[in-house]
């Protein structure tokens, strides 16, 4: 029997479950190119900030886990750049490949539509390393089967783990 997922919006009281799914993309993965895994309160801020204007959803298991979460951010502060959004996602190891992503984007994607986004975009790293021990391109993939496309390419932009990783907007 496949996981059921329940969903809705995050609140800063959920900083701390939150970070315990982000915290091993930090420590053990180029996915973020944030070194330092960041306090309570700092992500504590940042998903106030993000609540402001845009939408913060967690994914939650039957016994009340929380599985993953995506959100948006500004693509960019400019004014004539508002009806766009960069989006994020974080899912739980156990719980990857089980339809959970593709669910946190359809809701976001439905959301933002309604506050009149219409141009959505993933900033993602990548690597050309065979069995990188940091980083596959199971991202990319993911963002593919959602109906992005790669435009553009920023290559070897991020330092972490003492090798350089690229950078693809999708």
């Amino acid at each position: 029997m496949s996981e059921q997922f329940t969903f809705r919006a995050v609140q800063e009281s959920d900083a701390e479950a939150l970070l315990a799914v982000y915290a091993p993309y930090v420590a053990n993965t180029a996915v973020t190119f944030e070194y330092d895994i960041p306090s309570i309160e700092e992500f504590r801020n940042r998903i106030g900030s993000t609540l402001l204007k845009f939408p913060y959803i967690a994914a939650f298991t039957e016994s009340g886990e929380i599985a993953g979460y995506a959100y948006a951010s500004a693509f960019h502060p400019r004014k004539a750049y508002e009806h766009c959004a960069e989006l994020s996602i974080y899912i739980s190891g156990k719980y990857h490949r089980k339809g959970l992503g593709r669910q946190l984007y359809a809701m976001l994607e439905k959301t933002l539509s309604t506050q009149g986004i219409v141009n959505l975009y993933a900033c993602i790293a990548v690597t050309n390393r065979p069995n990188d021990k940091y980083l596959t391109n199971a991202s990319p993939l993911f963002h593919e089967h959602c109906g992005f496309r790669t435009i553009g390419v920023f290559k070897d932009c991020g330092y972490k783990f003492n090798k350089w990783y690229s950078m693809i907007w999708m």
